[in-house]
């Protein structure tokens, strides 16, 4: 305080004095913690701000697992080819066009002429080759990104070779219909990188493994998108800048991004997030069902707008552990509950036992729609239940008569008990502060509870959470959602492949961990795998459409996850921002380049 304001706390009254005091307090917290400084202090830079509450890990696009880190990312590189955030079409990016040959084999991309990295290197051909033949296709070098690659029952790469200074080409061993949309997505300067790739540290490995953490200088990060790192400081922000040497220009010839700079706000919880954004001080808010009723009565006063886009393109399931493998002589699932989950008429009732609609009405405010397949309904290769996927609707009594079928009984309790009669009780598990799982957690142990079965939920670290579904394998059911597939079906095939890294419900071991004896892969769980292998060897779209109709119906048959609810996207954005086209898909910065920010 100045000396000002201790004088004038001794000329009130205690009680005005403290409430100054509070006063004070609260408005220096505000500022001191909110990003609308940022605009005070250089008015003439158009600066757009959101927030995040993890830190960033890598800037490292390939090494990149966490969402906080590919958010950035993002931003730091285009792709080969674009796609279209609200029709999810694909359209001419860094490579200006592309040809697939009559064999369906190969794919040429041709690049835009005059390309240029963030630091002024052009870009070239050679920079594609290296980044696939000598990064993601690296043994020496883990990558989720290289998994999509494999194609066919064999899991080979294709090959990438430059024809000429503009032209690279991918040739794949059979067709492969995803193989245009992965390999049109971004890639690394060669120029910046090579060295990283060829130069081992201490133990073996490619010293690219621990290149552009974020403890890089900025300056030697270096991308294609429309943003550049200009300075991150840890726990308070990641500033980007516009990259100069960015490709695009709008019709008038101008430079795009047309906002100078992007600021990520890094703050300690969601509760903080919404009240900087409620203090005009950020410009887009993710909306959930808890804080969504408290932001609508504020989108006036606001000046803002809350942008809903349907269905969003994640999913929330519950899955009960069939995995019957051995480790050192040992079952990973109790004997007795694996019979339980593996059988059909069990995982059945446990879907009509859930109650979505209360589900969606209670936990999401409304906000939903119930879940009914792996694949997305944005996607052309979603097939609805009218057309004959098998939904699980709430249905107590069903799912009393499935038990009874298979040989289950009630006792004198009411409570269920299996045909040598052990009481029906498992564990189910979720991570622990995320507020919407361990609600719907919350009513499936009250729901189950109405047909006998006694749940026991415990909400527990991420981390040991992921340790038990790769390491451990030792859970009973767990409560989880995948995103980020996208419209094409094959972005899920790790999930539906019995060697999958995402095969959840029976999962083969990390790398590293002692492996299993005796596992076994149901037929139907083998028919899955096969499907989603043939989907991506299939070209002809109205055939492609039948098989992931297939492996839909296949899922819903065998319910080895219980979809539950699809949650609405929902984002409230900051009317200072425009040209927002906004959809599921894309979200509200999909066209970043395009929009523009106006003072109001």
């Amino acid at each position: 305080m100045t000396a000002g304001m201790l004088k004038l706390k001794w000329n009130v009254g205690l009680r005005q004095a403290m409430t100054l005091l509070l006063t004070l307090v609260l408005i220096l917290s505000l500022v001191a913690c909110n990003p609308s400084q940022f605009r005070t202090q250089a008015a003439q830079v158009p600066r757009l701000v959101r927030t995040t509450i993890s830190e960033p890990k890598t800037f490292n696009y390939v090494t990149s697992d966490d969402a906080n880190s590919s958010e950035i990312i993002a931003l730091l590189y285009d792709s080969l080819l674009s796609t279209n955030g609200v029709t999810g079409e694909l359209e001419p990016g860094l490579a200006e066009s592309w040809e697939i040959s009559p064999d369906q084999k190969r794919i040429i991309y041709k690049l835009r002429p005059g390309l240029k990295w963030s630091d002024g290197t052009p870009i070239t051909v050679d920079d594609i080759v290296f980044t696939y033949t000598d990064i993601i296709f690296n043994e020496k070098i883990p990558t989720s990104t290289a998994d999509i690659f494999r194609i066919g029952d064999e899991g080979i790469f294709p090959t990438v070779r430059k024809l000429d200074e503009q032209r690279v080409e991918f040739a794949a061993p059979e067709p492969f219909a995803p193989l245009l949309r992965f390999a049109g997505g971004a890639f690394l300067p060669k120029h910046a990188l090579e060295k990283t790739v060829t130069t081992l540290d201490s133990e073996g490995n490619p010293q690219f493994l621990s290149t552009w953490g974020t403890d890089s200088d900025p300056k030697q990060i270096v991308g294609s998108g429309p943003y550049r790192i200009k300075s991150y400081q840890p726990s308070e922000r990641v500033i980007l800048e516009r990259n100069p040497y960015y490709w695009r220009k709008d019709a008038q010839g101008n430079q795009q991004p047309y906002i100078e700079q992007f600021i990520i706000q890094i703050v300690a919880s969601t509760d903080v997030s919404l009240m900087q954004f409620r203090a005009g001080g950020v410009d887009l808010e993710g909306v959930t069902p808890d804080s969504f009723s408290l932001i609508k009565r504020e989108e006036e006063r606001g000046n803002f707008r809350i942008y809903e886009g349907g269905p969003a393109l994640s999913s929330q399931f519950l899955s009960f552990n069939l995995n019957m493998g051995k480790r050192n002589g040992k079952p990973v699932v109790d004997p007795i509950k694996s019979r339980w989950f593996n059988t059909l008429e069990f995982r059945r009732a446990v879907a009509h036992a859930i109650d979505r609609p209360t589900m969606i009405n209670n936990i999401y405010k409304g906000l939903g729609v119930p879940q009914h397949s792996p694949i997305y309904i944005q996607s052309p290769y979603y097939f609805p239940p009218e057309k004959g996927l098998p939904t699980y609707e709430y249905d107590p009594a069903k799912a009393k008569e499935l038990l009874l079928q298979a040989g289950f009984k009630y006792d004198a309790a009411n409570r269920l008990v299996d045909a040598e009669g052990n009481l029906v009780r498992f564990s189910l598990i979720t991570n622990a502060g995320n507020k919407i799982r361990e609600a719907m957690a919350t009513q499936i142990k009250q729901d189950l509870a109405q047909i006998g079965i006694q749940v026991d939920f415990q909400p527990i670290a991420f981390n040991t959470l992921v340790s038990k579904m790769s390491d451990t394998l030792d859970w009973d059911a767990i409560l989880l959602g995948f995103s980020g597939a996208g419209v094409e079906p094959d972005g899920g095939r790790n999930v539906w492949s019995p060697n999958g890294r995402l095969h959840v419900f029976n999962q083969t071991p990390a790398p590293g961990q002692p492996p299993l004896e005796g596992q076994q892969f149901a037929d139907w769980e083998i028919a899955l795998g096969r499907l989603y292998v043939q989907g991506g060897q299939q070209l002809d779209d109205e055939k492609r459409k039948a098989i992931y109709a297939e492996a839909q119906v296949l899922a819903q048959t065998y319910v080895p996850l219980v979809f539950l609810v699809n949650p609405l996207s929902l984002s409230a954005v900051s009317n200072r921002i425009q040209g927002v086209n906004y959809a599921a898909l894309g979200g509200a910065l999909w066209n970043i380049h395009e929009l523009q920010l106006t003072e109001n």
